[in-house]
């Protein structure tokens, strides 16, 4: 295991895999003293954790890099995406910011206050959202380096019924979501995706959550650096909003280690220039 900043942890594949497995909404661990500047009761804070953690999202990365013959590398965020979300804009450019969820939250998942409105999220931003993001910068970096291509593979699941902050949840849910970015996502990936993921009853693309998350430095402008994020119904493998895991995860674990060993051997693929949007 390798620490790379205060919220995230990288841990190493093989030397010769261009995916890093990215968990970015996995955690509900928050410090203390951000914990203070939260405006929910405890009881509250745990019904909003349970809603808006992607849970058993890191248990299933590692599950499927244990089952790959070439293990993937996987970037893991440590911390609550209710401390900063690393796959928001940190400006004006998040729409999210329309609700209250740019990259420092200071709505919940059901419109509440969950920071005063004129919070300052700056020093969060500092002391997370910047370091995480060189940390993820470096990774994708290293994978350049030494393989001459990445493929970010985005580990998400969302909620089988549209919870009030979705700016564009009235769309199909379908058990697997695929975000699609016309830039970052080769035909060929989204076609190994959705046929490794074929079996839990349908896919869709872009819908609910369009896109996929690239670091800043890449994105838009090296085809060297693939990507895809993966949105799965969490009815498909747990009890919802924030219970146990259930089999299905198993069977995700397969799907996610058939996708990435076929990424392993795959050949790189160049698309067009189009700007990419991130997911939920």
């Amino acid at each position: 295991m390798n620490d790379v900043s205060a919220s995230s942890l990288l841990l190493p594949g093989a030397s010769d895999s261009p995916v890093i497995l990215h968990v970015p909404h996995s955690s509900r661990a928050i410090p203390a003293d951000v914990r203070s500047g939260i405006v929910l009761e405890d009881a509250a804070l745990e019904r909003e954790l349970d809603h808006i953690t992607d849970s058993h999202t890191a248990r299933l990365a590692a599950m499927a890099a244990e089952r790959c013959g070439t293990r993937p590398w996987r970037f893991v965020n440590q911390l609550s995406r209710l401390v900063v979300d690393p796959e928001r804009f940190p400006d004006e450019r998040e729409e999210m910011l329309a609700v209250g969820m740019g990259a420092v939250y200071t709505q919940t998942t059901h419109r509440e206050e969950l920071r005063p409105a004129d919070h300052d999220g700056q020093p969060l931003i500092e002391r997370y959202f910047h370091p995480y993001a060189a940390a993820m910068t470096d990774a994708v970096t290293e994978r350049l380096d030494a393989v001459g291509r990445a493929v970010i593979i985005d580990v998400h699941s969302y909620p089988t019924e549209r919870l009030p902050y979705e700016l564009h949840g009235d769309g199909r849910r379908p058990p697997i979501c695929l975000g699609q970015d016309a830039f970052h996502t080769p035909a060929d990936l989204l076609a190994r995706a959705g046929k490794a993921f074929a079996g839990f009853g349908g896919t869709g693309v872009n819908s609910p959550f369009e896109g996929t998350y690239v670091p800043l430095k890449y994105y838009g402008n090296d085809a060297r650096v693939s990507a895809l994020m993966i949105e799965i119904r969490r009815d498909v493998y747990m009890s919802e909003p924030g219970g146990p895991a259930g089999p299905g995860l198993d069977a995700l674990a397969s799907a996610l280690a058939q996708l990435v060993e076929e990424e392993d051997g795959a050949a790189p693929v160049a698309d067009s220039l189009v700007l990419p949007t991130h997911g939920d």
